[in-house]
This record gives structure tokens, sequence and C-alpha cells, in this order.
């Protein structure tokens, strides 16, 4: 049994969407974290060593962290086709991206989502990563060519909720409404908005 602890509106969701895009029976556990703004408090529910989200648990195995999650569910679930397996020659390209994402991309979003003063090669960080996205983007309508995959989750997600801290780009643009209108990630976020109503009413 695959049991997802996810919090909406967190970095969780993109693995809800994820599951979603798979197919396969899972439950969500809905829980507490603490937000950057101050807000909720480390639920003690969750298993994550840290407090946060997300964290799977298949079978009495904990998993935390997006990339290393994403990497789990593409290899347990090969006839997804979301993930290219061990020996396939794309797999070298979707572990770099996986990896660019949390490494790379999501770094310098956030200290531009902070508002930090530039310099110290911030700046230089934060055009390379928008650079190598458009390079890719401009000539394949996915991360791995004409092949939707899990990448383009998790990287998809942190483009929507950075939409406008990055520069105009119709390419950008359509990439994002592409993954916007995935069938997948629109059950993904119904679920999160009937959370969201729920606990609205509990808290009015």
């Amino acid at each position: 049994m695959l049991t997802l602890f996810h919090a909406p509106r967190s970095r969780s969701s993109r693995l809800v969407w994820l599951l979603e895009e798979i197919g396969v029976d899972h439950e969500i556990r809905y829980c507490d974290i603490v937000r950057a703004d101050g807000s909720g408090a480390r639920d003690p529910a969750n298993p994550h060593p840290d407090g946060k989200v997300p964290a799977l648990i298949h079978d009495g195995a904990l998993i935390t962290e997006s990339a290393a999650i994403t990497l789990y569910l593409t290899d347990l679930f090969p006839g997804s086709g979301l993930g290219p397996p061990a020996g396939d020659r794309d797999r070298g390209e979707y572990l770099t991206w996986l990896a660019w994402s949390t490494g790379e991309l999501e770094p310098a979003l956030g200290t531009r989502a902070l508002g930090r003063p530039s310099g110290d090669g911030l700046d230089r960080r934060y055009e390379d990563a928008v650079d190598r996205l458009l390079d890719r983007l401009w000539s394949a309508p996915y991360l791995m060519g004409d092949r939707f995959s899990a990448a383009d989750v998790l990287i998809g997600s942190a483009l929507m909720w950075a939409r406008p801290l990055l520069p105009e780009s119709p390419t950008l643009d359509a990439y994002v409404a592409r993954l916007a209108d995935r069938p997948a990630r629109l059950r993904a976020q119904a679920r999160d908005s009937r959370i969201d109503e729920v606990t609205e009413a509990r808290a009015a």
C-alpha cells in the first residue's frame, strides 16, 4: 500500500499529481506543517524526520524528498511510462532532470522569490536555469522531447508557482499551460481544493 503524507498548497502537491498520472491505488494522509509565514505546526503523525512533506510509506519503507519519491514511484511502476527504466538510453537524461530540479532550479527560484540582493553569482544561477529551460523547450513540448515524464511533473509544478518570477516567454507560457491542463493535474488540484474547503469551514 502506498501512503503519501501531504499538506495542501505545498511541494507535496506535485506528488499527488504524479500519483494521479500513474493511476495507482494510494492513500493520502493530510497533515499540518510549519509554513514559511510561521503558521502551522509540526504534525506528530507525519513520519518525515524533519516534519516536512512529502513523505511516502510503501510496505513499511519510508521515502522522503520529492526527487527521491518521484524516482521511486516511476521505478516501481514502469508500466506508467513516466520514467525510463534502468538500461534505457534516456535514463541518464531523466535522472539529470530530477537532480537538476531540486539541486539547481528550486534554489535559483527560491532565492529570487525571497527577494535577496543580487550578486555573488545569484543572478547568474537564476539566468542559467532559465536559459537551460528555454533551450530545451523551444524545440520540444516536454523536457524529454516528445515524451511526457515525471520530470515534467517535478519541474512543471515549480514553474507554475514561480511563473511571476520568470521572464516573459511564450515558450514557458505554452509549457506551463500544457501541463496545467492535464487531467491528472486537474484531479490532484480538485482533491486539494476540497480539503481546503473543509479546513476553512472548521476554522470558521
